[in-house]
């Protein structure tokens, strides 16, 4: 059973997480946050020490939901290469997953933070080597059941996987154009049944 306090510590964080993740931690303005929530800065204060740890804990909600998203995809039964395309189809659409989160965290925040913020800076890099652990780890699974062949170690093929994903929610979002994405994804995909599948 939670607690009145636990439960408006949770409606804080899942209601300004997209407004930091839209925004920015600079471009966000308390007036935004006490605006979103119905709640006066006091109150905003009273469950979170600060505005950057109010921040962190935002994108720390955004970051689990994309965590659990992507362990959804790769957890899925058969093989590596089943799990890997499974994977390419969340990212073809992966622009309606990150709608609601206000964007991709790992983009967003990941840019945003870097020269105003270390402690986001570090959360969403940490959620990158995570991504690319996850994936090196259906990889490696792959290469030990003898369904792939990799030119490269499992983690350096994951972070050039990752890499052409990223790069395309990128372009995508800069541009406003899916195509980016979804011919990103669609190479991928050639690449990894002509290049790694045995």
């Amino acid at each position: 059973m939670t607690t009145k306090a636990e439960r408006t510590t949770a409606f804080i964080i899942e209601t300004v997480a997209p407004i930091f993740n839209k925004h920015g931690y600079v471009g966000t303005s308390m007036s935004d946050l006490t605006e979103a929530t119905g709640l006066t800065k006091g109150a905003l204060y009273g469950n979170f020490e600060n505005k950057e740890s109010l921040a962190l804990a935002a994108f720390e909600f955004n970051s689990t939901r994309l965590l659990q998203a992507i362990d959804q995809q790769l957890n899925t039964e058969g093989t590596a290469i089943q799990k890997l395309f499974v994977l390419t189809e969340f990212y073809r659409s992966y622009d309606e997953f990150t709608y609601e989160l206000g964007g991709c965290p790992v983009l967003n925040v990941g840019v945003d933070a870097q020269y105003n913020n270390k402690l986001l800076s570090a959360a969403a890099r940490e959620t990158v080597k995570t991504i690319e652990g996850k994936i090196a780890l259906v990889l490696e699974n792959g290469v030990n059941n003898n369904e792939l062949r990799l030119p490269v170690t499992p983690l350096q093929f994951a972070k050039q996987m990752y890499t052409m994903l990223q790069g395309a929610v990128a372009m995508a979002t800069i541009t406003q154009d899916r195509k980016y994405l979804l011919n990103t994804v669609a190479y991928l995909e050639v690449l990894i049944n002509k290049e790694i599948k045995k």
